[in-house]
């Protein structure tokens, strides 16, 4: 199937969070007519409750107590539906089914189990929502993207199977949304044997890119809290604006350095298939928002700046490195071996340090005694931790003439604990103490964009 003029829009916890919210996000569904996929998070609060539940050991009347909580969030929307009785009866299937996983003596021991019950957020959000939507005058269904979402077996932080979704997706969801509107789940699929899997945190974003790639769509809207990507974290200075437009690389680059607003992976399908994604607030979808698109009209110097925090450094030493052929090669397959991913890369003729993401996974924790064990028997281990990693994102920056002075004249306050810049024409990367990473992101940004 292939239809330029297919929208997928999709809508975050904070969004769906209640009735008042999702009728919100119908009045933007109902403003766009190409709009035919809507993909939801689970309503806010409910996945940390799930989370909670699929990984703490929990006596029975904890476990009560946070399903209760679920129980309030949903209800109260169902009740201001009027609690229709096929909707209702849905609902309640699917909390008792939520129930009985939660109470399940294995739950902390089988990935499958949890995957299963996080699921629950997003079906029963996606449930609601088709309602709200029917109610307001746009017949609208329920689908379960599980029939079309095939990915691998990797409970938790599951990959897509992209030939099989485009294949499924064509025969299932194609002929559907000539009809009517679908309103499916985020974050969840189903693997070959149809065991239900996540795509890890944030995953929402990556469905709705997903699916709009395996549709042929021409956009995809991601409707959150906040008006846009910001040249910085509006939390961080006040003095962050929305930025009207950016390019797959830029954004790319700004998700994988920690803008939350975007999901790294969500670039990916839209890059591949050109689809131009849209990211606005759905309580003032009037306010306009962020395109990101192939190629812009303007390409600065300086774009954005991002902060990815909890960072881990971790440095290896050894004479015999100097002059050694394959130390780095054997240092890196020893990580890749454990499942872990590195980002900056700094090297002298006896050590190399390198920066590893600390959540969701703690590295701390998957960067276990094994690891440094193997690690000890090729060169000397060090671990510091309380780093944040700050990246000015923009165009051309190995190339451009002052760009490199005028960042460092910004941060030359601060001790850099190490830097990353030449390998990527769209960044250049800083490690800094966690205690000064909110007053270096304000020096660049006053710098960058306030003094202009």
């Amino acid at each position: 199937m292939s239809d330029s003029s297919i929208n997928v829009a999709k809508f975050g916890g904070t969004s769906v969070a209640t009735y008042a919210t999702m009728l919100n996000c119908a009045k933007v569904v109902m403003g766009n007519p190409n709009t035919k996929v809507v993909v939801v998070s689970a309503s806010a609060g409910v996945t940390n409750i799930l989370v909670e539940l699929a990984h703490k050991a929990l006596t029975k009347d904890e476990i009560s107590a946070y399903v209760e909580q679920i129980q309030a969030i949903e209800f109260a929307i169902l009740n201001d539906l009027g609690a229709p009785k096929l909707v209702a009866d849905k609902l309640l299937e699917l909390l008792e089914s939520l129930k009985q996983l939660a109470f399940h003596e294995e739950i902390l021991h089988r990935p499958d189990l949890k995957d299963s019950l996080l699921s629950h957020g997003e079906r029963m959000a996606s449930l609601l929502f088709s309602e709200v939507l029917t109610q307001q005058g746009l017949p609208a269904d329920n689908f379960d993207v599980r029939k079309v979402l095939l990915t691998d077996s990797e409970f938790g932080q599951a990959a897509p199977q992209l030939d099989g979704i485009k294949q499924r997706a064509t025969q299932l969801m194609a002929p559907e949304i000539a009809k009517t509107v679908l309103v499916t789940q985020g974050f969840i699929g189903s693997d070959e044997a149809g065991n239900t899997t996540t795509l890890g945190r944030g995953g929402s974003d990556f469905t709705a890119a997903l699916l709009a790639e395996a549709l042929g769509a021409q956009s995809c809207e991601i409707w959150t809290d906040v008006i846009g990507v910001y040249t910085t974290d509006p939390r961080i200075t006040d003095a962050a604006r929305p930025l009207p437009e950016l390019s797959f690389e830029e954004a790319a680059e700004m998700a994988t350095f920690g803008a939350k607003v975007l999901h790294p992976a969500t670039m990916e399908p839209a890059l591949r298939q050109n689809i131009k994604v849209f990211v606005g607030s759905s309580k003032e979808p009037e306010k306009g928002g962020t395109w990101i698109v192939r190629d812009c009209e303007h390409e600065p110097s300086y774009r954005a700046i991002t902060r990815r925090k909890d960072q881990v450094m971790v440095t290896v030493k050894t004479p015999k490195m100097m002059y050694a052929q394959g130390f780095l090669q054997n240092v890196f397959t020893i990580i890749a071996k454990h499942n872990l991913s590195v980002d900056l890369v700094t090297t002298s003729e006896i050590c190399v340090s390198f920066t590893l993401d600390n959540p969701p996974n703690s590295v701390l924790q998957r960067l276990n005694r094994e690891t440094i064990e193997e690690l000890s028997q090729i060169c000397e281990v060090e671990l510091e931790e309380h780093f944040d990693l700050v990246t000015v994102v923009g165009n051309n920056m190995h190339s451009a003439a002052g760009v490199s002075s005028r960042i460092f004249a910004a941060v030359s306050d601060f001790n850099l604990r190490m830097i990353c810049f030449g390998a990527n024409v769209h960044n250049m990367s800083m490690l800094v103490s966690e205690k000064d990473s909110s007053n270096v992101v304000k020096a660049l940004h006053k710098s960058l964009f306030e003094d202009e």
